[in-house]
């Protein structure tokens, strides 16, 4: 079962399937099915361009995930796995939830709701991640998540735009600037507060954040561009010091 969520996971996520495959072995079985999960949410608002089917296919997971608290589990194959691993089941149905704001095009209400956003979706993943390891650092883990999920979203802007969404609240060079050096923020309270040796496998999929935050406050016009991009080296060497290290 691993191997085919790790398949999925490569296919339609390669930027976790790296972190998973530079965690311990123990490690990747609980969190592939949390990322193959993630995956299904985050494809679900993309599906069709009919909101209303959409629409249903997220209520189908948050309606699967309460049903999970019954002990009901539903014909896919990610339920059982996610089961086993005995979550918190509102952090699982916030991320779906939060992903509504993916299938219309009106930009977020305000800078907190992108910050709810952020810290439902990646946030919310990262700490489930820990915490199916074994870890309690919760606000430590959701400060990772919310920076890494920062750092893909900004990454994600011109597709978002062209898809006819309203990505960014002010799209302005110091803008974006500003939204970088919070997210860089989030991961400097993280390494002050810490996280077990438990938990480090969870963070690597956070490991490209601080060098792409770093960039889009040096150069944020790399953001509309399309160019905010880590080199090859970089992503690579990256990752391995981090899973060698321990550090984040």
């Amino acid at each position: 079962m691993t191997h085919d969520f790790l398949s999925l996971i490569e296919r339609g996520d390669p930027t976790r399937f790296a972190a998973l495959m530079a965690a311990p072995v123990a490690a990747r079985a609980r969190l592939a099915p949390l990322y193959a999960y993630n995956l299904e949410l985050a494809r679900a608002p993309w599906v069709s361009k009919e909101p209303m089917i959409a629409e249903m296919r997220l209520q189908w997971w948050r309606d699967a995930v309460e049903d999970l608290g019954k002990g009901i589990i539903r014909g896919h194959e990610v339920l059982q796995p996610l089961a086993d691993l005995d979550l918190p089941l509102d952090v699982l149905d916030r991320m779906a939830e939060a992903r509504r704001w993916d299938i219309y095009s009106d930009a977020f209400a305000d800078q907190a709701a992108m910050d709810a956003y952020l810290e439902d979706t990646a946030g919310g993943l990262m700490w489930l991640s820990g915490k199916a390891l074994g870890s309690d650092d919760e606000t430590a883990l959701r400060g990772v998540g919310w920076a890494a999920g920062l750092a893909a979203y900004l990454q994600a802007v011109p597709e978002l735009a062209a898809r006819g969404r309203v990505p960014l609240l002010d799209g302005r060079d110091a803008g974006i600037a500003a939204l970088a050096r919070r997210g860089l923020d989030r991961l400097a309270q993280a390494r002050r507060l810490g996280i077990s040796a438990a938990g480090r496998p969870a963070v690597l999929a956070g490991w490209q954040a601080q060098g792409l935050l770093r960039m889009a406050e040096k150069e944020p016009g790399r953001v509309g561009e399309g160019s905010l991009q880590l080199s090859e080296f970089a992503r690579r060497g990256g990752l391995m010091w981090q899973a060698f290290t321990g550090r984040f």
